[in-house]
């Protein structure tokens, strides 16, 4: 089942750009919103649906946001042992720019040229779609090599889907197709939380949840959180001074300042940590 309600029109572009690339024509597809619209959610139901395909899925990780070319190294990994089957001159930019060997750090266009001929080899053996989430934290070099390919991909059967957060006038990847995220309807805000909250809601205090969360999944899942069941029942009015990340955003700022000292300081090594590696967290804790 899908993580969100409604949503019918975004499942149906998604769904198109499954099927073309299954007939064999790429194509990129960047799926913007605020933080909470349902972005995540929205690229594992693509993932789900996407039967007869290879997938790759990475997302940006903001730790790594100096560390050029992260990002890129993480979507073509599973990719290396196609590297046979480029020019030379493009596997030796790859197996220089990922550390694999020695040398001057190569020219992005020619980095740009092999991740393109990886993903055409690989998309050889049947279509390949590769999900880059969080493109907000994504390295400036990835950033531009994946912008390259993405307006180079529609001689192959590689699909590229990007979930990327709207920040005020800032877009990633100006200029490629979009698919923007706005807040569910009424109806669906209604359902989502009929699904989440068990207990009674009255009608008004459920209306004044929709209309301060302006229909964002997280909002609606997260509003209710700090009402008590009676509040919930008798329509209780939530404050309207936050917008619903700044909300969410203290919300969990809370959560944080009421755990131990020891359990803070163990959250903040687990996020500077860029590995994953819960031994290495625990040997520095």
């Amino acid at each position: 089942m899908p993580a969100f309600r409604g949503r019918t029109r975004e499942r149906n572009a998604l769904d198109d750009a499954l099927d073309t690339v299954r007939a064999g024509t790429g194509g990129v597809l960047v799926v913007r919103g605020e933080p909470g619209i349902g972005k995540t959610a929205l690229l594992h139901y693509a993932a789900r649906q996407a039967a007869g395909c290879r997938v790759i899925q990475i997302a940006g990780v903001q730790s790594e946001l100096e560390m050029p070319l992260a990002a890129l190294h993480q979507l073509c990994t599973p990719l290396l042992p196609h590297l046979t089957a480029l020019p030379e001159p493009q596997a030796q930019a790859i197996r220089v720019a990922f550390g694999l060997a020695a040398g001057n750090a190569p020219d992005r266009f020619v980095v740009g040229l092999a991740v393109l001929g990886l993903l055409a080899e690989a998309a050889a053996e049947r279509p390949l779609v590769c999900f880059v989430d969080d493109a907000q934290w994504l390295d400036q070099p990835s950033f531009q090599v994946l912008g390259f390919v993405a307006r180079r991909l529609l001689a192959e059967p590689v699909l590229l889907l990007i979930g990327a957060r709207e920040s005020g006038d800032h877009l990633a990847f100006p200029g490629l197709p979009t698919l923007t995220l706005y807040g569910l309807t009424d109806n669906d805000a209604r359902a989502l939380l009929r699904a989440t909250i068990s207990g009674q809601l009255d009608p008004r205090v459920r209306d004044r949840i929709v209309a301060e969360s302006r229909g964002n999944p997280l909002g609606l899942l997260e509003l209710p959180k700090d009402m008590s069941p009676a509040e919930l029942a008798g329509g209780f009015a939530v404050p309207a001074s936050t917008t619903v990340s700044d909300h969410v955003h203290a919300r969990y700022l809370g959560r944080v300042r009421a755990l131990p000292v020891s359990a803070r300081h163990l959250l903040l090594l687990a996020a500077a940590d860029p590995t994953g590696d819960a031994a290495l967290v625990w040997r520095a804790a």
